[in-house]
């Protein structure tokens, strides 16, 4: 189990109850009155340590090694049913975005989203989740392959941003960001959108317009950053709580401010303590939204679309 600086007192718990457990097997000595006190501690910490939670922190814990990633939940919530799709038919297939149809409940639904990579090698494989323009086109002739067989569509987004290197610019990462955008305000089937991890910048934006857009509740989701944006204004990363802070990038901040839909409640002590109790909740919203938008006709899905995304932010002339 890895711990992140502001766990160290659970850590030290885990630590005591593994010094028990090794005296118990050296001795013979029962130690399970005193277990279950320490594991009862546990708990408790984890409950008030996660219970107030500074912004900075909740973007540590969305970086967590342990969380799972895109293809851990589509594998999850479709029942080992997933069938991934390759390449973008002009570059070639980039491997930081991935995506697929898959069954859930019994019901089609098009899978895409950003994959970090669950180890080094894979890590630079994947490109640490960054995309590159392909990655984004693959996303966008998925979504019209889902729209030509109306399969609804659901997108994992967690990404430190759109892969920012010359030969992407060149490319045209932009380009095919924007592209993205305006084809995913008019698409005809139902599209949710789930925050699981980083949400920053364009990158995420790529693949973040729909009908409903949800955060896990241990994520950010921002235009920039919160060692970027310090580094921009302070010249160093010494500020990036203060960063956090500003930003207002956490679920609450997100949905107080009409951003997204909803917010998804992880375990206590953040996805990665229970990966299939996340899975089973994060597959329950998509089974309750994706009923509720069938119900409506393709061009109400789209004026409601792009009514929600004009009324954001606060425009003066």
């Amino acid at each position: 189990m890895n711990y992140l600086e502001f766990e160290k007192p659970i850590a030290d718990l885990y630590e005591q109850l593994e010094k028990l457990q090794q005296v118990a097997e050296k001795s013979g000595v029962d130690v399970s009155k005193n277990a279950i006190e320490i594991e009862e501690k546990i708990n408790q910490t984890r409950t008030e340590i996660y219970a107030n939670l500074t912004p900075w922190q909740r973007v540590q814990v969305s970086r967590h090694p342990d969380r799972p990633y895109t293809l851990a939940y589509i594998n999850s919530v479709t029942d080992n049913t997933f069938m991934e799709l390759h390449g973008d038919r002009t570059v070639k297939d980039d491997k930081a975005m991935v995506g697929g149809f898959g069954s859930i409940d019994g019901k089609t639904v098009m899978f895409i989203g950003q994959q970090k990579g669950i180890n080094t090698k894979m890590r630079q494989i994947r490109n640490f989740g960054m995309a590159n323009p392909e990655g984004y086109r693959k996303a966008l002739r998925l979504m019209k392959l889902a729209e030509k067989f109306n399969k609804p569509i659901v997108t994992f987004i967690d990404t430190p941003g759109a892969y920012p290197g010359l030969e992407a610019e060149e490319r045209g990462q932009g380009e095919a960001i924007a592209r993205n955008l305006l084809e995913m305000f008019q698409l005809k089937v139902p599209v949710i959108c789930i925050v699981i991890g980083e949400g920053a910048s364009g990158g995420a934006l790529g693949i973040g317009i729909g009908d409903k857009v949800l955060m896990l509740e241990n994520t950010w989701y921002s235009v920039i950053s919160p060692e970027s944006c310090s580094s921009i204004l302070w010249r160093n990363w010494n500020n990036k709580e203060r960063a956090a802070e500003a930003l207002k990038l956490t679920p609450e901040d997100m949905l107080g401010n009409k951003l997204i839909d909803g917010i998804i409640r992880e375990p206590i002590g953040g996805a990665h303590i229970n990966h299939e109790e996340v899975f089973k909740t994060v597959k329950d919203e998509i089974i309750k939204h994706l009923a509720k938008l069938e119900k409506l006709s393709p061009k109400k899905r789209i004026d409601q679309r792009i009514e929600k995304f004009c009324a954001m932010g606060v425009i003066t002339e």
